[in-house]
This record gives C-alpha cells, sequence and structure tokens, in this order.
C-alpha cells in the first residue's frame, strides 16, 4: 500500500498513462493551444487535431518522469531566452550534489519560483527536488496530474473537518520526511501559503509546524530541524509580470472590499508570468541553518526570514519604486536611471492612486525590509 499515492508525484510506472489522459483531455489542448498560439490558429480546420497528434508522438518518447523533465527543461531554456534580460544563481557553493535539504523560499511567481532554482542547480549536478504545492492550485485535475508529473506533491490545506485538515497537512509532513531522509532528495517549499504579494517576505511559523508534525513527539525543533538541513533561498525579480493584478487583489483587501478570483485565475496567473518579461531574476542560496537546542518555530521563522531578506538582491525597479514613494530618498540615491521610473510609470497607467500604490510597494517593500534589518 502506498500512503502518499494521493498526494505524492507520478512515478515511472505511471508516466505514460498520465500522459494519454492529458493528451485525450480537450480542456489541456486548449490550454496548451492557448499559451504557444493566437486565438485565430485555434480557428484553423483540424488545426488542434494534429497538435493532438503531434503530441501523441511527442508523449511516446517520454517513458519516465527524466524524459518528462528533459522536455521540461528545453522549455525553461526558451523561458529564459524569450523573457528574462539574465538569470544568475550565487551560494551553491553551499550545497554538496550528494546531499539533500529543504529550501524554504520566498514565493513570488506560482510556478517559476522553483523551476528556476531547480534548472540551475541541476546544471551544477544536483537532482531535480521535489516541491510542494497547495490543493488551491488544483481546480483542475490536469493541472495537478501536470505538476505531479514534474515532481511536485499536494499540501491539501482544506477539508470538511479540522481532523481532515490536520490529517492532510500530517501526511504531507511524513512526505517531507519521507522524500528526505529515505529518497534521499530535496523539497522545495514557500516560506508561506500564496505568494508575497505586497512585496513582504514573511516565514509562517505555521509552516514549520506543519512539517514537525511527523516527528514532533520524538524529536525537538532544532534536532528535527538540523537534520532536515534547512537552506533559506531568496528569489528577485527585476519585474513582475503579473504586479497588476496582486496590486488589485492587495488593494481590495486593504479596504475590505471582497476579492473573488476569476475562474482558473491562478492557470491565468502562471500563463502570464511564464510568458511576460522578468528582466534580471537573481536567486541566492544561503548556507544550511545550524540551530541551537532552545529555538522556538518563532525563532526559526523570523531567522529564515532574516536570511532571505539579507540576500535579497535588489534591483534598480525597487530603489525607483521607493523613490516614486518618497521622493528625494537619501536610500533610493543613484540605484536607479529615468528608464526605471519610465518603466514602472508604464505599469502604473490606467490604475486609481490606491491600486498605483500596492503596486509600487510590491517593489518598494524588499528594500524596506532590508533597509530596516540592516540598520
Amino acid at each position: 500500500m502506498d500512503p502518499f499515492k494521493a498526494i505524492r508525484p507520478y512515478q515511472n510506472h505511471e508516466v505514460q498513462a498520465i500522459l494519454s489522459r492529458l493528451i485525450n483531455n480537450p480542456d489541456v489542448l486548449r490550454a496548451l493551444l492557448g499559451l504557444k498560439y493566437p486565438a485565430y490558429a485555434l480557428k484553423i480546420p483540424f488545426f488542434q487535431s494534429l497538435i493532438k497528434l503531434f503530441l501523441k508522438l511527442k508523449a511516446r518518447q517520454i517513458r519516465t518522469v527524466d524524459d518528462y523533465q528533459d522536455i521540461f527543461k528545453g522549455l525553461m531554456d526558451h523561458v529564459i531566452e524569450s523573457s528574462t534580460s539574465q538569470l544568475t544563481l550565487e551560494g551553491d557553493e553551499h550545497l554538496d550534489p550528494g546531499s539533500s535539504y529543504l529550501f524554504i523560499s520566498n514565493h513570488r511567481d506560482i510556478a517559476l519560483d522553483a523551476a528556476f532554482l531547480n534548472l540551475l542547480l541541476s546544471r551544477k549536478g544536483h537532482t531535480t527536488f521535489n516541491i510542494a504545492v497547495g490543493n488551491n492550485l488544483m481546480e483542475e485535475d490536469w493541472a495537478s496530474d501536470l505538476m505531479r508529473l514534474n515532481k511536485s506533491f499536494i499540501i491539501q490545506r482544506s477539508g470538511a473537518s479540522k481532523k481532515e485538515i490536520y490529517s492532510g497537512l500530517a501526511l504531507a509532513s511524513q512526505f517531507i520526511q519521507e522524500t528526505i531522509f529515505h529518497k534521499d532528495e530535496s523539497v522545495w517549499i514557500a516560506q508561506k501559503q500564496g505568494r508575497a504579494k505586497d512585496g513582504v517576505d514573511q516565514t509562517d511559523p505555521a509552516l514549520l509546524k506543519m512539517i514537525h508534525l511527523a516527528e514532533r513527539k520524538s524529536k525537538p525543533i532544532a534536532e528535527y530541524f538540523n537534520s532536515l538541513k534547512v537552506v533559506p533561498i531568496s528569489i528577485s525579480y527585476e519585474l513582475d509580470p503579473n504586479d497588476r493584478l496582486k496590486a488589485f487583489e492587495v488593494a481590495a483587501g486593504d479596504s475590505d472590499t471582497p476579492y473573488i478570483k476569476e475562474k482558473n485565475e491562478d492557470l491565468k496567473s502562471i500563463a502570464h508570468g511564464v510568458q511576460g518579461f522578468k528582466g534580471h531574476v537573481h536567486i541566492a542560496i544561503s548556507d544550511p541553518l545550524t540551530l541551537s537546542s532552545e529555538i522556538t518555530y518563532e525563532d526559526l521563522a523570523t531567522l529564515i526570514t532574516n536570511k532571505i531578506v539579507s540576500n535579497y538582491y535588489l534591483h534598480p525597479t525597487n530603489y525607483a519604486a521607493y523613490e516614486m514613494l518618497n521622493p528625494g530618498s537619501s536610500i533610493s540615491k543613484d540605484h536607479f536611471d529615468p528608464s526605471h521610473i519610465q518603466e514602472l510609470s508604464l505599469r502604473l497607467e490606467g490604475l486609481s492612486d490606491s491600486v498605483r500604490s500596492k503596486l509600487l510597494e510590491q517593489y518598494a517593500n524588499p528594500l524596506i525590509q532590508q533597509t530596516l534589518l540592516n540598520n
């Protein structure tokens, strides 16, 4: 019996059946075509049938998870070439390709935060890691299938009762334990539920409690997290393709206006994040944490937050946004040029004052957090 079957990544023997199911799902076909081809192409006679035939022929070459990930790496190379000015990495010398780690990262883009790190580390000889995703992204079964083919596992954060929710979180904790200690593979998880839509990176102690559930009664906090080899990860985007959408959502929350997501809005955000121009993307890897015996969940959360904030790479857009909110500030002086003001101004067009402020704060808050930490 496989206790993790409902949440774990798919295994090699399942790949062909899952691919066949995906290819024969018209919703998947429409979603994939919508990403790659303009709307008029979908009206060409037999166009979808030809694409479906092509995908079937392609799928015959994919028999393992590694085969699938090789194709995914090719797609990521295209994303980097077409939507970034550069992708840079620092701190990988802290990691041993032969070891497994628990990567705890800030979270800005639904799909790309983990994907960029996975690609860069695989180029350095590391085995690809397992990626934690919330069940809120699984409105469609086919979206779950695509993610689980790419070594994602599901954290069940909702349920009909508290007992059901606890059971789902405990299962995720056990899976993390099994993956790191028995499969000797690394795990990536965001520092809190959901993206930091306001640009403020904070680690949620509740996340750490969830991770500890599997050994809470047998191992103290420090002992267990030291054995997991926790590595804070900082990812920063010069430009965020979803910054306007995030600003609308944050502004609605601040005004106590209910924000109702459109159907498949998260999937649309994934597509927009992948396709939109991101400028310079930088990832910084911290050295694995060494924790003292008396540490609490709150202390550990603060430690991870501070590592992420201190290693955050500040782009000229971060300084330009701060300047636009605080004209004449000495903090932002000489760290940007007029082109960065112009770029941000274009993104503000047509927005109300409250939404404009929230968009600029997304970019300015990392600078504010880092300044406060260093003072």
